[in-house]
């Protein structure tokens, strides 16, 4: 089977996924969840005129420098001044807190003295300073969060406001995770003389859950067809299965042969990437199967570009990998017939941000990946570059958060 190219392999990937169903959660559960439906405000933000300082309320034309005020009440948050602010009268006013009837201005209080009851105009304000105006921020029933968005930070924050406690999203696709290599154990085990340490596994399942998704250890397979069968059979009600491992041409490389007897129909295998060629995709029933190579730096990288949109797709989740385009800080040479993905710096260089390729690019260093800002990405035969042309890049610390 031929290489095909990164963009033919994702649509095809993709191809007739079908969105999963949705649930109900509670907004301090949502954080990374994919909304399902439109949310509209439930309330206006803020629902009256609103102080933006502490200070006076007062009426502008009251407040000639000099002037003096007789206070006849206060304002606090959550407690607001029943009375109407009459000519030559404020009412003390905290931030947040409702602006009275017929103030239209906050004095701060840096530009009032005060004597008793008696408050002295420092400066002048102007007409509607100071004030926050009744849904300055939204209006009850506007969509502010659409459907396919993620759930972060900001996005808990404004539903929280919008008063949404609870949301709907798209239900987490399970994926179930399998590692395979007789070289390999698990993490805190005892390596033996000629095996290491497995790191896809853990680092897979991390990029699941920060996906949205649901991660199943099916733990580490021995390079055996029937071990490897009977791993896979854990994924049974899994959307997806991600293979890491053996699914190369090599004697040991065991993990097609080992599937193609339970129904795998491969779709694909040899993809125009560096690093990353041996990637493979195919179905198992109503299980998506994805394997990934055994290089640590590769595995990770097909993840980001195969299963992350997978994965957001089962979820209807806009949009892709964010890239920046950023100039060079030094020369690449031209790039062969693979895609390519290049760990990179982020540096100063001539008064602005640019990127610097790290000097080693091995699939196996994973404390090059660790220490990397960032991915450049260069197409297939693409022309040598020099320092200033600029490149697309992928920033790690959002795209492996």
């Amino acid at each position: 089977m031929s290489l095909i190219s990164v963009e033919d392999a994702v649509a095809r990937m993709l191809k007739g996924v079908t969105r999963l169903g949705e649930e109900s959660v509670p907004l301090t559960e949502a954080r990374g969840r994919v909304l399902a439906r439109d949310l509209a405000a439930r309330r206006n933000q803020p629902p009256f005129r609103a102080s933006a300082m502490d200070g006076y309320a007062v009426r502008a034309q009251d407040t000639p420098s000099g002037a003096w005020l007789r206070q006849i009440g206060e304002a606090r948050a959550g407690s607001h001044f029943a009375g109407t602010l009459g000519m030559g009268e404020t009412v003390r006013i905290f931030t947040g807190a409702p602006v009275p009837d017929g103030a239209d201005a906050i004095l701060i209080q840096e530009n009032a003295g005060a004597d008793g009851d008696r408050i002295e105009v420092l400066e002048p304000v102007a007409a509607g300073r100071h004030i926050r105006a009744a849904a300055f921020d939204f209006r009850e029933g506007e969509t502010l969060l659409h459907a396919g968005r993620r759930i972060g930070t900001r996005e808990t924050a404004l539903a929280a406001a919008m008063n949404h406690a609870i949301v709907p999203v798209r239900q987490r696709p399970i994926v179930a995770i399998l590692s395979t290599g007789d070289e390999l154990v698990e993490p805190g085990e005892e390596p033996g003389p000629d095996q290491i340490v497995s790191s896809n596994g853990v680092a897979i399942a991390s990029m699941v859950v920060a996906c949205g998704g649901l991660a199943r250890d099916l733990g580490v397979a021995v390079d055996d067809k029937q071990a490897i069968a009977d791993a896979a059979a854990g994924a049974a009600d899994a959307d997806i299965l991600v293979v890491i491992g053996g699914a190369s041409v090599g004697d040991h490389d065991l993990v097609q042969p080992a599937l193609a007897e339970q129904g795998l129909k491969v779709d694909f295998w040899r993809v125009a990437m560096r690093p990353g060629k041996p990637v493979m995709f195919g179905t198992l029933g109503r299980t998506r199967v994805l394997g990934l190579p055994g290089n640590p730096v590769s595995a990770l990288i097909c993840a980001l570009v195969f299963l992350k949109p997978l994965i957001g797709a089962m979820q209807g989740a806009e949009g892709g990998e964010p890239t920046r385009l950023l100039p060079l800080a030094a020369a690449l040479p031209e790039v062969g017939n693979r895609q390519q993905y290049l760990r990179a710096r982020f540096v100063e260089w001539q008064g602005r941000t640019a990127v610097t390729v790290a000097d080693e690019q091995d699939s196996s260093l994973l404390a090059t990946l660790a220490r990397s800002d960032a991915l450049i990405i260069r197409s297939p035969f693409a022309p040598a570059a020099r320092a200033g042309d600029v490149v697309a890049v992928i920033d790690l610390a959002q795209a492996l958060s």
